[in-house]
């Protein structure tokens, strides 16, 4: 049976565009009280126009662990918990080679992608703790699971440490009620694929996965009942440019 996620609170990071986005216009339709946040602020407001009950913006740069924990003082004290943590930032770079690839940039993905869920997470998770229930998703990567040069040695990297923290906050709160979810997917036609060094053709990009596929698939996620919880989940296109490749097929 699904569960009711009527007037559940969810939060979620990175909610300005891509996958974030359509989760939130998802959980909306579904009764959930959202929270967006994110770093720009105009691109929240045009999720919140998408969504249904009126969702909450609170400006945001998950890097900033400061930023982090007063946002969610704010959110206990206006909502008094937090059912669901979407953890949909996450940043990628150009110069993404060890031949090009620079110390900067290298701790900029890893602060996001690694300290920035962390931050996240650890201020849900006493919230969490408080009524014994909570689910938090962390969107990972195909890059999670398989070691790529396509997607980096700083994501790539990053991404897999994701998948292995995501996982230790099952190991140490299962008995409270709370799970995680490390979400994998392939690759995703969102505006992260413009920071590729190969630039991709429209064609290309509509074999992808979609924005609104992740949406649903996390409302899936979100509408298991609470004593089920997926550790983790991979879901790719089926045009799956990797496979083809080793195929030996010339894409169209």
């Amino acid at each position: 049976m699904k569960r009711n996620l009527e007037d559940k609170v969810v939060w979620i990071t990175g909610a300005g565009s891509g996958i974030g986005q359509n989760a939130a216009v998802t959980l909306s339709k579904l009764g959930m009280k959202v929270i967006l946040s994110g770093r720009n602020i105009k691109n929240l407001q045009e999720t919140a126009l998408k969504c249904e009950n009126s969702p909450i913006i609170k400006k945001l740069d998950i890097a900033d662990k400061n930023q982090v924990k007063s946002v969610a003082q704010e959110i206990k004290m206006e909502f008094m918990h937090i059912d669901i943590l979407i953890n949909c930032a996450g940043i990628n770079i150009e110069n993404r080679d060890w031949d090009n690839i620079n110390e900067t940039e290298w701790d900029d993905v890893f602060q996001t992608n690694i300290n920035g869920l962390f931050y996240c997470c650890k201020s849900a998770i006493p919230m969490m703790k408080e009524r014994q229930d909570g689910l938090i998703i962390n969107i990972s990567s195909w890059s999670g699971n398989h070691v790529s040069l396509l997607s980096g040695v700083s994501y790539t990297s990053s991404k897999h440490a994701l998948n292995a923290m995501t996982e230790t906050i099952n190991m140490k709160y299962c008995n409270l009620g709370i799970r995680a979810c490390a979400l994998c997917p392939g690759e995703v036609s969102t505006a992260i694929l413009d920071k590729r060094p190969k630039k991709l053709s429209k064609s290309q990009k509509d074999k992808m996965l979609q924005p609104d596929d992740l949406g649903e698939t996390i409302a899936f996620i979100c509408q298991m009942p609470k004593h089920v919880c997926i550790n983790e989940l991979t879901i790719s296109p089926t045009w799956h440019r990797r496979y083809i490749a080793d195929l030996g097929i010339e894409e169209l």
